[in-house]
């Protein structure tokens, strides 16, 4: 029969097993616990280290010029001018229907930057007001351009009526710009010249979008008019010459203010509504 000092060596010897027994497992979890970790902090590092789509496009950085404020513009080339006009939006406030954006002429929405061919350091022109400033501009100019077309409506063909005919039948000048029936292009970087005014003068359009002025030239003096200024602007194509234009820019509130030009390219007819006017009168 064991002793009672047998006893209890023998148990202390039991408890010393156990307790390195629990030393030993605690050390295992420790260091699945450290292994796991390693994993997690490798994973995690795997994805901070993931590619950033935005930084692979090919960006263009230039201003963006309204109301005397300059602001500097980074975007994708791809990005479409629709997609300017919400950077715009953010930059200025003004909502993307009121902006009259110009680059080389009125920008289309639906074109990309690259195809525009706008650079780095470029320079983008917005002209636009508040909502009110437009209504109050907008109803005088939508009233004008109705009572126009109800007289012209009532009238024979413009390119028929004595006052143009003497100017006409001097015939097409021979310098004037090429023409393009049935094509829509952006205004050209050189003024448009070689036409006739009223007088049978040479004239000459620039267009200025930097100071949102139109420059009618003659030999004898330059006009600088403010775009903001004209009420309306019409056209009408010549007989038996319809790939160019007879246009008027109506200055004031009656007919005795047009300032009429002849023989404008076809090509360029719409374009200089656009950017005389802009689209933003319609809302």
């Amino acid at each position: 029969m064991a002793s009672q000092d047998e006893v209890e060596d023998s148990g202390m010897e039991a408890d010393g097993q156990i307790l390195q027994e629990s030393c030993a497992q605690a050390a295992d979890s420790s260091s699945q616990v450290s292994d796991s970790g390693s994993v997690q902090t490798d994973a995690d590092d795997s994805v901070s280290n993931g590619g950033d789509p935005e930084a692979d496009k090919e960006h263009v950085e230039f201003k963006i010029i309204w109301n005397k404020n300059k602001y500097d513009v980074k975007l994708p080339l791809d990005s479409t001018g629709a997609s300017l006009k919400q950077k715009i939006h953010s930059l200025t406030g003004l909502p993307p229907a009121m902006q009259k954006v110009m680059f080389k002429g009125l920008l289309p929405e639906d074109k990309t930057l690259r195809e525009i061919k706008v650079t780095n350091g470029a320079k983008v022109m917005v002209v636009g007001s508040t909502i009110n400033d437009v209504l109050a501009v907008t109803t005088p100019k939508e009233t004008v351009q109705q009572e126009v077309k109800e007289e012209e409506n009532k009238k024979e063909p413009l390119c028929r009526q004595k006052q143009h005919r003497k100017v006409l039948d001097k015939g097409k000048p021979d310098d004037v710009m090429p023409s393009l029936k049935g094509v829509q292009e952006r205004l050209p970087t050189t003024p448009i010249s070689g036409m006739y005014n009223k007088s049978g003068g040479k004239v000459r359009l620039t267009f200025k979008l930097e100071q949102d002025q139109v420059w009618i030239g003659t030999k004898e003096r330059t006009e600088k008019i403010p775009m903001g200024s004209i009420k309306n602007v019409i056209s009408e194509p010549i007989e038996e010459h319809e790939d160019y234009h007879m246009m008027a820019f109506q200055l004031g509130p009656t007919e005795a203010s047009y300032y009429w030009v002849y023989w404008v390219p076809a090509q360029y007819v719409d374009a200089i509504k656009d950017t005389v006017l802009g689209k933003w009168q319609y809302f």
